[in-house]
């Protein structure tokens, strides 16, 4: 084949065939994987990312609340400093003046010394004891001399000190005798003070933490077991210098594990890594770095962060909120804000009693008040005070399990949940009818939402103690029933659960405790305060928690309102919520019905309306039961309301009949049919009971 040398095409394809011609078959290991390239185009190295620039204006200076926010605490911690050494002044001169005094002696003890010349003494003694006699006599002579030269300089200073005292006295300043009395004063207390004494203390304690350095991290890496020094390949990486992150508030590095070792890792033997740093767990923190699945970063807190309280709620201003916002809910461990996205969600918050689960719950169920366009439900089994100013915005609550003169909170609750039922049922019907250009995909937007016209606002159900409602007996089957619907379904109509329990391992048996398991396990959100075991800890979080090693049973029991939050990001923090207490969260729900009053918003039982009786009215079915008769057995009474009311009494027994009724003050008498004594009731009595109940 000829080729023209000066033809780059023909030179390509002739060196091609020749190669073709002069190799044998290759064997597919020796057949190149990838595509060669095209003529023209060449290998080049990839281009390093821009380094980022620094600010030219520091952020502080950029706007105006920054700069003031950063000149007020500027200016208070000087003042701070400031009245902290006035109040102490006068015990400063005090020491000042002491130290000064033993000064004074400590100084003339050093210059006598000087004069004497102490060594002298030491050379002379050396000769004594060396019988060198000319040796002695030159010493002598030496320090006889010495001795009168100092003693003349001393005598010059004394004479000096006589004179130039009273003359400055008589003819200098005031002012310039006190200046030159206070230095000489400080500094012959700088003398008379002890080694390592101050005169002033310190109004700023600096904190004190452990130093980091690459030696310290590796031990405890490979005394975690996720590398080995001596073997290729297993080495511990560092991706960046050891540095203090941008807070001032500890150390982080970034850290690369060897390859086959990711961030799952790391995570799991934070407790071992903890300590190899020879810290508290509480101060080791790892999080994922996006560039590699085998580096993180790595972040030892001087301190625990999770003793220091977040603060109070920034609620707190009062202000409209927006249910299509993120709510603010507390900060991290590094300081950071953390805010959670509640639309088309649903929270589980659970914990042991006392840890702060009621605070986190009513923090989030806060935030959804001060949104006039949220209707809210609050049901508390529990009938804690915590929830009972939330009457003042409520669309529907209940509290606790006890019938008080305002009606039967569980017939409350049966109502609230079957009405929001029908309401999700309507809200999918309604949103598949509107056309594309108001509902484009098909779900609620936020003009939806908060346009009456279409009457489907945000609604968000907030239930404490929800394990109370499944431990009811008969009712509890039609509670546990809703629920399990509820959160299912509701939340991709715009209905929020926030529920929180302390007996997240369950209730009940049979039907009733798988209902409970469904009900738990479709939170998407989960938050967990500290809990007694990782078995409940996983409970809360959701399967898998504990492998990841999040457990907050290892949170400690001065922690509180301090929880694991998973679920909400792809990342998994420890967060102190905001602290919202009675006072507060009064303060805030007053706010908030005064925008519900003034959008026009108010609604079902804050307004004062009169929520319908609930159609179960066991009294009132009861009494219809009747057809003349003067009473009627436990088993009959059932079986009546069962084959005429079964969407309520379905599974109604003669014990849950006799048990319900009892539980409301009616007695449990003899009643004869067909010649035989069984236990029932009589009609007066439940006549004068409904007459007794609404009186």
């Amino acid at each position: 084949m000829a080729i023209d040398e000066n033809n780059p095409r023909d030179w390509d394809a002739g060196m091609s065939e020749l190669l073709d011609q002069a190799q044998p078959a290759m064997s597919h290991f020796d057949v190149a994987l990838d595509e060669q390239p095209q003529r023209g185009g060449m290998l080049v190295e990839q281009p390093e990312p821009a380094a980022p620039r620094r600010a030219v204006i520091p952020p502080v200076l950029r706007s105006w609340p920054a700069l003031r926010a950063e000149t007020a605490n500027t200016a208070g911690r000087w003042a701070n400093v400031a009245a902290f050494h006035a109040v102490r002044g006068p015990w400063y001169a005090g020491k000042a003046a002491f130290y000064a005094l033993a000064g004074g002696f400590k100084l003339t003890g050093r210059q006598l010394r000087w004069w004497w010349v102490d060594e002298a003494r030491i050379l002379e003694q050396a000769a004594a004891n060396a019988g060198d006699g000319a040796m002695w006599q030159k010493v002598h002579r030496e320090g006889k001399s010495t001795r009168t030269f100092r003693g003349l300089v001393l005598l010059g200073e004394a004479a000096g000190l006589a004179v130039g005292v009273p003359v400055m006295v008589a003819a200098a300043p005031w002012y310039a005798t006190a200046g030159v009395a206070v230095l000489a004063g400080l500094g012959l207390a700088a003398i008379g003070k002890p080694a390592g004494a101050s005169i002033v203390s310190r109004a700023q304690v600096a904190s004190r933490f452990r130093k980091l350095n690459p030696d310290i991290v590796l031990r405890a890496y490979y005394a975690a077991g996720l590398g080995h020094p001596d073997k290729a390949g297993q080495q511990i990486a560092f991706g960046s210098t050891m540095a203090r992150d941008p807070s001032g508030t500890g150390s982080q590095v970034v850290i690369d594990l060897p390859y086959g070792k990711g961030l799952d890792d790391a995570v799991k033997a934070r407790d071992k890594i903890a300590s190899g740093l020879d810290v508290a767990l509480s101060q080791v923190f790892i999080s994922r770095d996006p560039t590699s699945h085998r580096r993180h970063v790595l972040w030892v807190a001087d301190r625990d962060p999770l003793a220091l309280p977040a603060g109070r709620t920034p609620l707190l201003r009062c202000q409209p909120a927006d249910i299509w916002q993120p709510a603010p809910f507390g900060l991290d461990e590094r300081g950071r804000a953390v805010a959670l996205d509640l639309m088309w969600n649903s929270m589980l918050v659970g914990a042991f009693p006392r840890q702060g689960k009621t605070f986190a719950a009513r923090a989030l169920a806060l935030y959804g008040a001060l949104d006039p366009y949220v209707k809210l439900t609050v049901l508390d089994g529990g009938g804690k005070p915590d929830w009972r100013r939330f009457s003042l915005v409520a669309d529907r609550y209940a509290f606790g399990l006890a019938i008080t003169r305002d009606g039967d909170p569980v017939e409350t609750v049966l109502e609230a949940l079957r009405e929001l039922k029908e309401d999700v049922q309507a809200r999918y019907e309604k949103l598949s009818r509107l056309p594309v250009d108001v509902c484009p995909d098909g779900k609620l937007t936020r003009d939806i939402a908060r346009n009456p016209k279409y009457a489907m606002p945000v609604r968000m159900v907030v239930m404490d103690e929800f394990q109370e409602y499944f431990d009811l007996g008969e009712q509890s089957k039609e509670i546990a029933s809703l629920l399990v619907y509820l959160v299912k379904v509701a939340p991709a109509a715009g209905v929020i659960f926030i529920d929180a329990t302390q007996r997240p391992s369950g209730i009940g048996n049979g039907q009733i405790a798988t209902q409970f398991i469904n009900f738990r396990d479709n939170h998407q959100v989960r938050f967990s305060l500290r809990t007694g075991s990782w078995q409940m800890s996983d409970l809360v979080l959701g399967s898998g928690a504990y492998g990841e090693g999040h457990d907050s049973s290892t949170l400690l029991p001065s922690y509180k309102g301090v929880g694991i939050l998973r679920g909400a990001t792809d990342e998994t923090p420890t967060v102190r919520t905001y602290l919202a207490d009675a006072d507060d969260a009064e303060k805030i729900l007053k706010a908030a019905r005064i925008i519900r009053e003034h959008a026009g918003t108010l609604s079902g039982m804050a307004a004062g309306e009169t929520v319908a009786r609930q159609r179960r009215d066991v009294l009132a079915d009861a009494a219809a039961m009747f057809t003349g008769e003067n009473g009627l057995s436990w088993l009959q009474l059932a079986e009546r309301l069962a084959l005429r009311l079964p969407e309520h009494y379905a599974d109604l027994t003669a014990e849950t009949i006799s048990a319900q009724l009892r539980a409301l003050g009616l007695p449990s008498v003899n009643i004869k049919e067909d010649g035989r004594a069984l236990k029932g009731v009589k009609f007066i009595d439940i006549k004068a009971a409904i007459h007794h109940r609404d009186r």
